[in-house]
């Protein structure tokens, strides 16, 4: 199961400024966050989804992330 607080964190440090909220959506490895953050300026969803992911990859990776459902967006969008 992962750790909610751990993957906000985690978010945080590869997005700094980021605003970030997450939250068990299900069996406490299937996840939904909200991550608003200004490095997402002029970056594609794909691409803001992406810098999500590599930030949490370590938990996909050991399985305490099986999925993840995504709503990102700069600041000023």
């Amino acid at each position: 199961m992962a750790d909610l607080d751990e993957i906000r964190s985690m978010i945080e440090t590869a997005l700094p400024g980021a605003q970030v909220q997450v939250k068990d959506h299900g069996g406490g490895d299937h996840l939904a966050a909200v991550v608003i953050a200004p490095q997402f300026e002029g970056m594609s969803r794909i691409d803001q989804h992406k810098a999500v992911y590599a930030a949490v990859q370590v938990r996909i990776d050991d399985g305490q992330i099986h999925a993840l459902a995504l709503k990102t967006r700069a600041p000023e969008e």
